[in-house]
């Protein structure tokens, strides 16, 4: 349903700027037109994964126009299909041992998945939560142990997770932690142990601790929602934590953090200009191996030189691509590897490291052909008040970035950014002549404290200031044409569309908002319950319904529809 609204909104925008066909027409030496289908449907084969002793790879797979699991034996050529999803796509799966697969599916539409088990030949299949509006979510797949997993769910009150022990050959469940009310999330140890809570009254957030399992929580930290000690996993002797943290600093760090004591034993990694939130480890080898980050493009830094050679070997093999390891084998002799870039989804290889075998499995999106895609340029540009916003910028393939029909696409969140990479809706636009400017306003996360804070109760002020500033930038580059800017957005992208058209109501010539928010104080009357804990957080960020009325209401769009001039599409 989502794919068909999404087509619906981009023909719309399309249709709002019927001068772009010629445009795009003048282009097609370059790059023709692909049909809009190519953009969006679903990878051939997807989400690899090997089972724990690399025997068998699994992956996701259309049957009856749905992503279905299907296990092959490395080697051979038969290929078995285990699920037999139709009206939903499988939403992922995991191999809990090496002969049985759990599995997520959302079967009522409403995102509160079911979990299932399968054996990896189709057989003896379990229903591990028959529960209806229940939210499941992994702890721990408990490795050492084949039969039991830890899953949190919110089965005994919808506002709370509480920790359940769950067999997954016959769905026997056990509850070993009550949430008391204000815990957000889990954390064992390397043994399964659960022995860390992150408690939250919306405001303020507190570490829980315990030496072992049957002794009470304490709580030995306790931070404003404005820092972080971000709980990664423990050291691999049990002791301590690694923690990604912004406490006393802008930009989140990766600490070695005495969780008994609240005391930070040594900083790991920092990065001057983003937040650090990625470790990486080998199991095997018991070591923490590099961090990884993103500025413009994902990046990493290595502290084990085995580690930094594999990398260096893999990009060697793969030239032109952004190479990732996504899976590896429990003795990490063999490895799943994925390529990609902002022109395609690339395509998985398998690397055997003990024979030396390295071989591409499967392209993923074979129909694209990236000689006609466009290229996503990293580009930043100052706001009115010297703020640099950084952002992405897609030119269509063969055109002259010059006077060019522009869509402004804001992402959703607002607390998250926009990450380099192939978008199928930029690829598609650009494929039909427009420009398409991303931009991580303030108030995007990823930056640092600083500049996730200056977005605090600015919602159609200063983040709507820094799309406009966005707008502007392009036009004083000569890149866009003045009259033919356009706006499209979801979720708070929806939000800043409306407000564009509102605030700066002749700026755009069109806007397509998708369940974008026009009303803040209506938003906030209909959050879920398992955003309870979260409603004063809310309030401070973008503002209290009653304290905060008049704010609202000014950077509410519904109090401003009188002021939109353009033509507006609402999904």
């Amino acid at each position: 349903m989502k794919k068909i609204i999404l087509f619906s909104i981009i023909s719309i925008l399309i249709f709002l700027f019927p001068a772009l066909n010629l445009m795009a027409s003048s282009a097609s030496n370059e790059a023709p037109l692909i049909p809009m289908r190519n953009f969006f449907k679903n990878p051939e084969k997807i989400g690899f994964s090997l089972s724990p002793n690399g025997e068998y790879w699994a992956f996701l797979q259309p049957w009856e126009n749905r992503l279905n699991i299907h296990v092959q034996k490395i080697g051979e050529e038969e290929i078995t299909r285990i699920t037999e999803a139709t009206e939903r796509d499988i939403a992922g799966y995991l191999w809990a041992n090496d002969n049985r697969i759990v599995y997520a599916q959302d079967e009522a539409g409403d995102e509160n998945y079911k979990v299932y088990a399968v054996d990896v030949d189709g057989s003896n299949r379990e229903t591990l939560t028959p529960f209806e509006e229940v939210k499941v979510h992994l702890i721990d797949d408990l490795e050492n142990n084949p039969d039991e997993m830890l899953m949190m769910m919110n089965k005994r009150d919808k506002r709370f997770y509480d920790v359940y022990r769950i067999n997954i050959n016959n769905g026997e469940m056990e509850m070993i932690a009550e949430n008391p009310g204000n815990i957000v999330s889990w954390l064992t140890d390397h043994e399964g142990k659960l022995r860390v809570a992150t408690t939250s009254d919306g405001v303020n957030t507190s570490i829980l601790y315990r030496e072992k399992e049957g002794d009470p929580f304490k709580a030995v930290i306790t931070t404003s929602f404005k820092e972080t000690v971000a709980p990664l996993f423990f050291t691999f002797d049990n002791k301590y934590l690694y923690v990604s943290s912004n406490v006393d600093r802008d930009k989140r760090a990766i600490f070695k953090y005495d969780i008994a004591n609240a005391k930070f034993l040594e900083k790991i990694y920092e990065h001057p200009e983003v937040d650090v939130t990625s470790l990486l480890r080998s199991k095997k080898q018991k070591k923490i191996t590099g961090v990884a980050y993103f500025t413009d493009k994902r990046h990493y830094h290595f502290f084990d030189q085995e580690r930094k050679e594999l990398q260096e070997d893999l990009e060697k093999r793969l030239p032109g691509y952004e190479v990732a390891i996504t899976d590896r084998s429990r003795d990490e002799t063999k490895l799943i590897v994925i390529t990609y870039s902002d022109k395609g989804l690339g395509a998985y290889y398998f690397y055997d490291l003990t024979t030396g075998e390295f071989r591409k499995m499967i392209e993923i999106s074979p129909w694209l052909e990236e000689k006609y895609m466009a290229e996503m340029r990293p580009i930043k540009y100052i706001s009115r008040d010297g703020l640099t916003i950084h952002g992405y910028l897609t030119i269509p393939k063969g055109l002259t970035p010059k006077n060019l029909p522009v869509v402004i696409n804001p992402h959703g969140g607002p607390w998250y950014r926009d990450y380099w990479g192939y978008n199928p809706e930029v690829q598609f636009l650009a494929n039909r002549g427009y420009a398409v400017l991303q931009m991580n306003f303030r108030g995007s996360t990823g930056y640092g404290r600083e500049f996730w804070e200056l977005g605090f109760k600015e919602w159609g002020k200063k983040m709507q200031d820094d799309i406009t500033d966005g707008v502007n930038w392009l036009i004083e580059q000569g890149i866009a044409d003045p009259q033919r800017i356009g706006i499209y957005g979801g979720s708070y992208g929806g939000y800043a569309t409306l407000a564009g058209l509102a605030f700066t109501p002749d700026l755009y010539a069109c806007g397509v908002d998708y369940v974008g928010v026009s009303n803040i104080i209506s938003w906030f009357k209909a959050i879920p319950p398992y955003w309870e804990p979260m409603r004063e957080m809310f309030y401070e960020m973008v503002g209290d319904p009653e304290k905060d009325k008049e704010l609202l209401e000014a950077a509410s769009p519904l109090f401003h529809v009188d002021k939109i001039k353009a033509p507006l599409f609402i999904a």
